[in-house]
């Protein structure tokens, strides 16, 4: 297909064709993707190869032709759709804030504070047993006292340094207190 005015008999110009057969490629088009701005792009894209391959177009069979490029570029925006996944509008930073690092800052202390205030023997305790992950009984012998007082005093380390991480109770008690 020649692309100047003076086209050899038999053949017919590139406006020619798309102004008889755009409107008709659109429509199908719309008809296919129920979208607007996708079918002026699959219009736009079909004219555009059918330029790239006027060599080889058969006018009788054109529009044909012109339709299988449309419903293939569809196809192709379709399966690039699904490989393609939505953006998050609401999207939160991982990172806390400064008020929650500010917050998180002071629980820290508060409990670091309170773990200062147990006695040593309930400190070894829980930290054996909550940083060293030492059973019951290897932590009753190394500290010489029973299983059984060494389950209490860790229950309630630990129910002391929860009791720190609440506002309420940093607030209520004095933490830097020695015993």
């Amino acid at each position: 297909m020649d692309a100047s005015a003076e086209s050899p008999p038999g053949k017919a110009t590139f406006s020619a064709l798309y102004r008889a057969y755009a409107a008709d490629v659109r429509r199908f088009a719309l008809f296919l993707s129920g979208d607007r701005s996708l079918a002026d792009d699959i219009v736009s894209e079909t004219f555009i190869r059918m330029w790239n391959a006027r060599a080889r177009v058969d006018l009788t069979t054109v529009k044909a032709y012109l339709f299988a490029i449309a419903r293939n570029l569809y196809l192709q925006e379709r399966r690039q759709a699904r490989r393609m996944s939505p953006i998050e509008i609401d999207v939160s930073d991982p990172q806390p804030d400064a008020q929650q690092q500010m917050q998180s800052r002071l629980e820290l202390r508060a409990v670091l504070d309170a773990l200062q205030a147990l006695s040593e023997v309930d400190r070894s305790a829980v930290l054996m047993r909550a940083d060293a992950g030492m059973p019951y009984e290897e932590i009753a012998r190394t500290l010489g006292i029973s299983v059984a007082a060494v389950k209490v005093k860790v229950h309630r380390a630990r129910l002391k340094l929860a009791a720190a991480r609440e506002p309420r109770a940093s607030a209520n008690t004095n933490p830097r207190r020695t015993p």
